[in-house]
């Protein structure tokens, strides 16, 4: 397992001349998002669990694991990403999001004043169905494009909110951009965490929203900060998050990011050993067990803040995953069973192999990882394909271990 596992130490970040700006994920900022994902009905933060035993068993002091398998009833936190579509109907009726909270947004009053939009977006599915949730709980339309490989019971549960999808014939990033065609075409509004020239607005609108679960977070642990914080990275909009609310709020003293990529589609891992400044592609299928990790282009806001701030990159082989869900679903004594999905238990994994491989103790003690250490992992994703769950907990049916 540990021989395609590999670990970039960024001990030279771009602080000299940040291009990054925090201002945006202050707090001041992300509370609007969790103001607005207050006021939908059936909001409530999600868990943050403690698992003594197990940082007992890896030698740390704490593991705190926030369980996004519980928001909305989704399974994952992507829909926390659809505060973007809010954003966009407030600017369309020349409202300050503060000023339309949900009740007010789907009123007809507002609704009245607002043309029918058809929102979007290209998707392994978790994201695809937080955008087409959103989409029927605002009364819009949603358009959604997923790439090859991608589960049919993904595409069925999209469907079921409503929206038009269908797979294509196409990696992720490929249908990306016919994404961003077809909305052109036909007056579409695109909601992607892909970021790039000309398109930013809507991207960092979605990350903001994602920080509604690390606000809820940081209130869960008292306001004390981690020592360190490990996430996982597609396009990298979630993980630069994370680094751009925790670089705003606590500056030199922030928590180390240990960045979590899939092997086969590590692109901010490749950016990083660069040392060169951008961001590398990684093309072809992008086929992984890690289907919401499957993304070859980085979000370039994510991407310069991971750049400046991040402390490490990891690209993991399919197994690190398959680890992590088997630890959660099966937990050592005192600590609570967690149904975590392939790209929500890869930190998990990551963690493990980490604080336990003899070959791996360098790159511990350049973490800084000890029995002093209090970790943050975030669980993004429940069993959002159960059969695929099952296939790799039980069986371990996936690329990368049968072959």
């Amino acid at each position: 397992m540990q021989e395609n596992l590999s670990f970039f130490i960024n001990q030279t970040p771009f602080t000299e001349h940040p291009n990054a700006p925090l201002a945006p994920f202050s707090r001041q900022e992300l509370v609007k998002a969790l103001n607005f994902h207050r006021s939908i009905p059936g909001y409530a933060p999600t868990p943050l669990y403690t698992l003594p035993a197990l940082a007992q068993k890896l030698g740390v002091k704490n593991i705190y694991l926030k369980d996004e398998s519980q928001r909305f009833g989704l399974k994952a936190f992507k829909a926390l990403g659809s505060y973007a579509m809010a954003c966009h109907i407030a600017e369309l009726v020349g409202k300050d999001i503060s000023e339309l909270p949900f009740e007010v947004m789907t009123s007809e009053e507002v609704r009245h004043d607002l043309q029918t939009v058809t929102f979007a977006t290209t998707t392994d599915g978790n994201h695809g169905r937080g955008v087409a949730w959103m989409a029927r709980q605002l009364k819009q339309n949603a358009v959604v494009y997923m790439p090859k490989g991608s589960s049919q019971q993904r595409l069925t549960s999209i469907r079921n909110e409503g929206a038009t999808a269908e797979i294509v014939d196409m990696n992720y990033d490929d249908a990306v951009r016919m994404t961003a065609e077809q909305a052109e075409k036909y007056g579409w509004i695109v909601v992607q965490d892909t970021a790039w020239e000309g398109y930013e607005k809507i991207p960092q609108w979605i990350m903001q929203g994602y920080g509604t679960l690390m606000l809820e977070a940081i209130d869960q642990l008292h306001q004390v900060a981690p020592t360190h914080i490990f996430v996982q990275a597609g396009v990298g909009s979630f993980a630069g998050m994370v680094q751009g609310m925790v670089t705003a709020a606590w500056g030199e003293n922030r928590p180390k990011v240990i960045v979590a990529e899939a092997l086969i589609a590590d692109c901010l891992y490749r950016s990083a050993r660069s040392k060169e400044g951008d961001a590398i592609a990684v093309g072809g299928d992008l086929q992984t067990v890690m289907a919401g990790l499957a993304c070859g282009e980085a979000n370039s806001i994510g991407w310069k803040l991971l750049r400046d701030y991040a402390n490490a990159f990891a690209s993991c082989p399919d197994e690190v995953a398959a680890l992590g869900m088997r630890m959660l679903g099966n937990p050592l004594a005192g600590d609570p069973q967690i149904i975590s999905g392939e790209s929500g238990a890869v930190t998990t994994g990551l963690l493990a192999l980490l604080m336990t491989s003899p070959e791996l103790a360098q790159t511990r003690e350049q973490l800084g990882l000890d029995a002093h250490s209090r970790v943050l992992l975030v669980s993004t994703e429940g069993d959002t394909d159960p059969q695929q769950y099952l296939d790799i907990v039980w069986g371990g049916q996936y690329p990368g271990i049968n072959k």
